[in-house]
């Protein structure tokens, strides 16, 4: 079955700022992206995914992503990360160039917090 949708074919830039990519509905049924540059040093501030789940594909350089308050985990280019629904996270640049990423945030459709398996969401 076609899809009545537009498939987007959208361009990064390689400016030393955000870049919105997705910006959800109506544009998508949801997902919002974009492409995050973060200077030595700084981060992009803690925050929570709420009911969403989100994607995090790094680009270039390396970094920290800190996962509640004691949680902590090397990521950088090549690097592909999954943060699941409620958690709160933040990305801290630890190295000397800038840290690119871009990063995905989609509703999490899965209702009663069960997974397709069957396995309660953890």
């Amino acid at each position: 079955m076609a899809s009545s949708e537009k498939v987007l074919i959208i361009e990064l830039n390689d400016k030393a700022e955000y870049q919105r990519i997705l910006e959800g509905q109506p544009q998508t049924f949801g997902m919002r992206s974009g492409r995050v540059y973060i200077n030595p040093g700084q981060s992009c501030g803690r925050h929570s995914t709420k009911n969403h789940e989100e994607l995090l594909v790094f680009l270039s350089g390396r970094g920290l992503l800190l996962i509640g308050e004691e949680d902590s985990h090397n990521v950088g280019e090549g690097k592909v990360c999954y943060i699941p629904p409620y958690t709160d996270h933040d990305v801290k640049n630890a190295g000397t160039e800038p840290l690119i990423y871009i990063y995905c945030v989609a509703p999490a459709s899965v209702e009663s917090g069960e997974r397709k398996s069957g396995n309660p969401a953890k």
